[in-house]
């Protein structure tokens, strides 16, 4: 089989084609035929191990795993002995924020990680869509208390975790007002918010609305320049550390905190936010945006590109 590696951490030069064995499952593994996966925020983080905080799951000096990527759609081809909830030609998708080695033709997975199945009417690309974006955003929302009618603006509405939140917020009722550049001003509203910002045209901290939450999908915001939008118990979100790890700090000292504050969104429970999202999904109520695909051999650019900062929801990487 094909597989994508690096045996150190740094940008996308690191990486390369080589031709391994298919693993063998062992007996509560499946095997997985990975047809479509994303190369996302996450693997960049991963690939070149920055913030350092994430060789604390990934490997201290150099990558714990050969094979890179952290979400798959694709068919199971074999089970262990003691595996029941899947069985072969099983479409299945999956994901782990710490890695699944899943940028190969083939992997082996535990039947009891982060696994479903991928529901009938769906592509292999937009289960694997459905992963590590909408993973996160869910996490922004299970953060805090939100109710029917409550006000969110969410910043960066157009990369996987700022679609995602919008449509996640929608389907509970919030009023939503996405930020976004004038180049997808109109992609956006599909998405289905309440309200729209250009900020290209106009500082979205200065519009004068007053909102209970503010998500920050891109991390390119801190919560001094938001705080002018929060009401007086607002909450800000993140999806990064801020300047100085900021964010951290002050979501460890939220409980101390009146009045508006900041929440770190440490993300738990996967199999939780697939299922969310694959409900959603199947009700017409969720739609991944997908921007780029690239095969195998593309996979640096593939990085590069998402590392931009310029893309539009989901980078897909063609496994098939």
């Amino acid at each position: 089989m094909k597989a994508i590696v690096r045996t150190k951490y740094g940008p996308p030069e690191v990486l390369s084609i080589r031709e391994m064995e298919v693993p063998a499952p062992k007996d509560d593994e499946v095997l997985i035929r990975v047809f479509a996966s994303t190369v996302n925020r996450t693997d960049c983080g991963i690939l070149w191990g920055k913030p350092y905080l994430i060789r604390c799951f990934t490997g201290l000096l150099k990558p714990s795993s050969l094979v890179p990527g952290t979400d798959f759609a694709g068919k199971v081809e074999a089970v262990g002995k003691n595996v029941s909830a899947f069985k072969a030609g099983d479409r299945v998708w999956g994901f782990n924020d710490e890695g699944l080695g899943s940028h190969a033709q083939y992997f082996t997975l535990r039947e009891n990680k982060a696994i479903l199945h991928i529901p009938e009417d769906f592509t292999y690309e937009q289960a694997a869509a459905c992963a590590e974006g909408a993973h996160y955003a869910y996490n922004f929302i299970t953060k805090v208390k939100l109710q029917p009618g409550q006000k969110v603006l969410v910043y960066g509405a157009t990369g996987a975790i700022g679609s995602a939140a919008v449509q996640l917020l929608k389907s509970m009722g919030v009023y939503v007002t996405a930020v976004c550049h004038r180049d997808q001003v109109e992609l956006v509203k599909t998405l289905g918010p309440d309200k729209v910002i250009d900020y290209t045209a106009e500082d979205f901290t200065k519009h004068g609305e007053e909102y209970d939450f503010v998500f920050d999908a891109v991390g390119k915001s801190t919560f001094g320049n938001c705080k002018p939008l929060l009401s007086k118990k607002g909450i800000y979100i993140s999806s990064e550390l801020g300047p100085g790890w900021e964010n951290l700090f002050l979501g460890i000292a939220a409980p101390l905190m009146r009045g508006k504050k900041v929440i770190f969104p440490v993300p738990v429970n996967i199999k939780r936010s697939m299922r969310v999202v694959q409900e959603l999904a199947q009700q017409g109520k969720f739609k991944p945006l997908i921007d780029r695909r690239y095969s195998m051999e593309q996979i640096a650019d593939a990085y590069r590109f998402v590392a931009s900062g310029k893309k539009i929801g989901n980078v897909i990487l063609d496994l098939s």
